[in-house]
């Protein structure tokens, strides 16, 4: 069977993969894409997208019952699961029937199957277990994303036993809302479910092994989503591991080794394993190739090249920050360069924003005020809090604050943190300032209207060298 011929061939059509291929059919290149199982990959279809359709519908169910506080009142307030999981599903399907009409568009074909590395400039692929068809193409970009981490003594059981383990998949379309809930790990998704679940009237319980909740954040922020979250009544126990769990038709016991070395068991319908993820790079064809491999991840140089000739590599298969926009990044930055664009960019990763939409919201950007320290800055460092914004009292948002990390000697903008309503929003306002290498002095001489969120953005800025006006 003859090889179908390519400039440039994308495995994996997820936000890195397909975004990669339109910029490169965009550039000329006789593009295509080959996708296993659905355009999109795990944002569209069972991440970015469908959680934040069911964190809305949380939200929305957080105030029906905190109507009073608006002067409302609502009597027999109830919910559908099976109504609330089509939601999501429609909202998920939709955008990927999106990403097969930007296909279509931009004259990128769309090869069903699974893709692998077999010889130089060849990828074979396989549907159900057997070869289909060869394609051959000069340049190939591996974005074959990554899946959910399991820990040894905690294995999802899907079907088996009540469906009572669950990775990200199976907590996104429970067929009905549990009573209580164990999530294991603290990070952005383990936060968001646990939001979602607790703003939906579970019990929830989080255990994390480090010392703190959403530990790449910023401690102080860190420190603020934990005593929000208790407050809403979510359990925390940190510096904490679970070391088994026994599965039954009621639901799970879960033993947990707290910090300072006790043990106790708890009982709950359910549990979450959001303990971090794994790049897919096996069975991809690496074998025979020179492209190094790193705990699960393709090992690749600015330019998202790999030590094999021809090959790059995008998005969570070549490790954090597992984000979808990323990915996206990484592949237009990938295929400029591979077009010998003179403007080509590689992505500076301290420049990504990270956005978790718990409630309250956490987003951020560069470094924390205690990297920015150990990596030999003098800083000054500004704080703004939401009670004192108009806007966020007018919205009935008034918990949260605005942090702004600044080089004390060069005013250079070195990091941005932030807590509470729309700040995965507001984020982007610093991911610009940093981009553009702006200094404390742009900042301060920005207008920023009045009464909005962004307000805080200015002000923090003013308080970290002791101009602050209202507070």
């Amino acid at each position: 069977m003859a090889a179908s011929n390519y400039d440039l061939v994308v495995v994996g059509g997820g936000p890195g993969g397909y975004v990669a291929a339109i910029r490169a059919s965009q550039l000329g290149f006789k593009t295509a894409v080959v996708e296993r199982e659905h355009m999109g990959g795990i944002c569209l279809n069972w991440g970015c997208i469908p959680t934040k359709a069911l964190l809305r519908i949380s939200e929305i169910n957080h105030l029906l019952h905190d109507l009073d506080k608006y002067g409302f009142s609502a009597k027999e307030v109830s919910f559908d699961v099976s109504k609330i999981v089509k939601y999501s599903r429609d909202t998920a399907k939709q955008l990927t029937s999106g990403v097969q009409h930007l296909m279509k568009k931009n004259k990128v074909d769309v090869i069903d199957g699974h893709g692998k590395l077999a010889g130089k400039g060849t990828i074979a692929v396989e549907k159900d277990g057997k070869h289909v068809q060869d394609v051959a193409a000069q340049h190939v970009i591996l974005a074959t994303g990554a899946r959910a981490r399991t820990l040894p003594n905690v294995e999802p059981d899907g079907e088996v036993v009540g469906e009572v383990v669950w990775t990200y998949k199976e907590a996104m379309v429970p067929k009905a809302m549990p009573k209580s809930l164990l999530v294991i790990g603290s990070g952005a998704i383990g936060m968001e479910f646990a939001s979602f679940y607790s703003d939906m009237g579970v019990d929830v319980t989080v255990v994390e092994v480090m010392d703190r909740i959403l530990p790449v954040e910023d401690t102080e922020i860190s420190d603020f989503a934990r005593k929000s979250f208790q407050n809403k009544g979510i359990t925390i126990h940190t510096g904490a591991k679970v070391t088994g769990v026994e599965t039954g038709k009621s639901g799970a016991r879960a033993t947990v080794e707290t910090g300072d070395g006790t043990t106790q068991t708890l009982d709950v319908e359910n549990v979450v394993l959001a303990v971090g993820i794994v790049g897919n790079s096996e069975n991809i064809g690496l074998e025979n190739t020179n492209v190094q491999v790193d705990q699960n991840h393709i090992v690749v140089d600015e330019w998202q090249r790999t030590g094999e000739p021809g090959v790059y590599a995008i998005g969570d298969v070549v490790g954090p920050p597992w984000l979808a926009h990323k990915a996206s990044h990484e592949g237009v930055a990938c295929v400029e360069k591979i077009a010998g664009l003179n403007d080509a960019h590689p992505v500076d990763t301290e420049n990504i924003p990270a956005c978790t939409y718990c409630r309250p919201q956490v987003a951020s950007v560069g470094l924390t005020e205690a990297d920015a320290t150990a990596r030999g800055h003098s800083v000054k460092v500004g704080r703004f809090p939401y009670q004192a914004n108009g806007k966020a009292q007018a919205l009935g948002e008034a918990e949260g604050m605005v942090k702004t990390v600044f080089d004390d000697t060069t005013g250079a903008l070195l990091g941005a943190h932030m807590i509470g309503a729309e700040v995965t929003e507001l984020i982007q306002g610093y991911g610009i300032a940093r981009t553009l290498e702006t200094t404390e002095t742009e900042l301060m001489h920005t207008v920023f209207p009045h009464p909005t969120l962004s307000e805080m953005m200015h002000e923090s800025v003013l308080d970290a060298f002791g101009r602050p006006i209202h507070v």
